[in-house]
């Protein structure tokens, strides 16, 4: 493979060949509440198997396998190996092309800025890649140096990178470096054209610093939906009415402007500490002739449904209650990565 071909990461609305999970274990934050969780990782992936294969990272493959029947099966492979969390989209593989050539980048994850412990975690994708998780042609490329988790960008496939101010520039990611050097990074490394920084943005109980998937998502080259704030009482208010202001400044690679889909804010929902938790519908998942999208028993499930349901005409709207997610401070895009078709045998 020649390394001077510019590469291209695939939007998620590209052909997938499967989704990859990290499974919760008695070792991780899931611990006090495993069955809980567990169930809820079992609705998703009986989602995926229906329409694609799934990759699953976990402790132990034989307990993981009881949970699903022979058929199922026939559509997940497992991957032992260590882990101190479950959250696949930061800590999993971005995979990418350099012209046709499949190539997996595997970026650095610090437990999003050294605020939990992700020694294990960092680790995963070198390890699933030496599992022989891809084809032999695939080319798996170590840029561990470099912090970047992939709930931070969002890509249209065509050269344009969304991404948060807030996370991306934060100094507890890669502290050296300038803004000019990071955009630098994001064009040799994924191939981007054109960086959107969005600089507003955030969402309480959210440990992330503003993942650019709770907040903004591309649904394809022409538009982007968004959380909205219509609760000038809401403490989200203020900041969520600025990155709306700035999301209508953002133009698309030919000039104009983006149609926008501002999806409901769910009701505030808090843990037994009274923490408010950061639940989004922003943090769906687009598979194979499926969106898969997070609900919380709120009563603005239905309506984030319904606008979804607009936008990706041409999938399956799939809701998954993702309660369970939440009081972990994520949600049902944070646990998944996609594999772009092209990638397995």
């Amino acid at each position: 493979m020649n390394r001077n071909v510019t590469p291209s990461l695939p939007a998620e609305w590209a052909d997938q060949d499967a989704v990859m999970l990290t499974w919760p274990h008695e070792g991780t934050d899931w611990a006090t509440m495993l069955g809980e969780v567990e169930e809820t990782y079992v609705n998703i992936s009986l989602e995926i198997v229906k329409r694609q294969r799934l990759l699953i990272v976990c402790q132990d493959a034989e307990e993981v396998k009881s949970k699903f029947t022979p058929e199922q099966l026939e559509k997940i492979e497992f991957f032992e190996i260590p882990s101190n969390d479950t959250w696949a989209r930061d800590h999993g593989p971005i995979c990418l092309f350099a012209g046709t050539h499949p190539v997996v980048k595997d970026f650095g994850f610090n437990g999003w800025g050294n605020k939990f412990d992700a020694t294990l975690d960092d680790q995963i994708t070198s390890k699933f890649f030496g599992q022989k998780a891809f084809r032999q042609n695939v080319l798996y490329i170590n840029c561990r140096d470099f912090i970047l988790e992939g709930g931070s960008i969002e890509s249209d496939g065509k050269g344009t990178i969304l991404t948060t101010s807030v996370c991306l520039l934060n100094p507890n990611r890669n502290p050296d470096m300038s803004k000019t050097e990071i955009e630098q990074k994001l064009v040799a490394e994924l191939g981007a054209e054109r960086i959107l920084w969005l600089d507003h943005g955030h969402l309480e109980g959210d440990d992330t610093d503003s993942h650019i998937d709770t907040l903004a998502r591309l649904c394809d080259e022409q538009t982007i939906a968004y959380v909205q704030c219509t609760d000038p009482k809401d403490s989200h208010y203020v900041d969520l009415k600025k990155m709306e202001e700035q999301l209508a400044t953002f133009r698309r690679a030919d000039g104009q402007p983006y149609r926008l889909v501002p999806l409901p804010m769910v009701s505030a929902r808090y843990d037994d500490e009274g923490r408010r938790m950061g639940a989004t519908y922003a943090n769906f998942l687009i598979i194979n002739g499926a969106l898969l999208v997070p609900v919380y028993d709120a009563p603005e499930d239905g309506r984030a449904l319904e606008i979804l349901a607009q936008v990706f005409a041409d999938r399956e709207i799939v809701p998954v209650n993702c309660v369970s997610l939440i009081k972990q401070n994520g949600s049902l895009h944070c646990i998944t990565m996609q594999i772009p078709k092209g990638f397995l045998s």
